[in-house]
């Protein structure tokens, strides 16, 4: 039986948070040693980073420019609180860093080219739906040669929620108990395709996004899957399938 599958892009098919970590970590250095008279810490610089990024995305969405803005909001706080001046080539040092995250090499998870193949393979119909800038999204997905499996079903939206979520499903009319989401986030995977009634995958993570945790609280309609790794996808929807018939 022909399923439709929507797969999230970043951290289910290719690595994203690693890049942000590892930015995220040089950023507290950068703030330790610009502080350090003010005993700032790595744990405090982060903390109060991830609560003001986390804000910002409720408001402006995956908009790339939030992420470097974020940092220098940060900064400023912080200079504020110790009432220590800012200074202009440290906030530009700071929205430098934070755009290289974007600049990042494109990285697959293990075994995606595999998956994709598997269940196209098997009849079903991918769909891939994105939350970011279009311009940095898109380069991933040529970059990572995805357009072979999604050809014209490529949906990216800057705000990633249910909404977006029924408007792909109105566009192409897909029957809800055929259709899948599969992704990382429970905030804009998991809870809107339970919301929508859809069958859901969970392809859960070692170390996630704060944004993205969320109490799973939705009734499944169909099918709710927690697996830790992109290859036991295709096997995981064929024998909820077997069992159904």
């Amino acid at each position: 039986m022909e399923q439709n599958i929507l797969f999230d892009l970043d951290d289910t098919l290719i690595h994203c948070n690693k890049y942000f970590h590892f930015v995220q970590a040089q950023f507290a250095d950068l703030m330790t040693t610009w502080f350090a008279a003010n005993g700032l810490t790595k744990e405090e610089a982060l903390a109060k980073h991830n609560e003001i990024d986390i804000a910002g995305v409720h408001v402006v969405g995956f908009k790339s420019e939030h992420f470097p803005q974020s940092f220098v909001d940060t900064y400023r706080h912080f200079s504020a609180l110790h009432g220590r001046p800012t200074s202009a080539a440290e906030e530009e040092l700071l929205w430098k860093l934070g755009l290289s995250v974007y600049e990042q090499e494109v990285e697959p998870y293990p075994y995606m080219n595999e998956t994709l193949e598997a269940l196209q393979d098997a009849g079903h119909q991918l769909h891939l739906y994105t939350g970011g800038d279009p311009v940095i999204q898109k380069r991933k997905i040529e970059k990572m040669g995805l357009e072979r499996f999604f050809r014209d079903r490529i949906y990216i939206h800057m705000h990633k929620n249910i909404e977006a979520l029924k408007d792909i499903l109105r566009m192409r009319q897909l029957r809800l108990d055929r259709t899948w989401m599969i992704g990382n986030s429970v905030r804009t995977d998991v809870l809107p395709a339970l919301s929508c009634g859809l069958h859901a995958i969970y392809l859960k993570q070692e170390r996630e996004w704060d944004y993205n945790v969320l109490p799973i609280d939705a009734q499944p309609s169909g099918a709710f899957l927690t697996l830790s790794s992109l290859r036991q996808v295709p096997a995981a929807i064929g024998e909820y399938l077997q069992r159904g018939r």
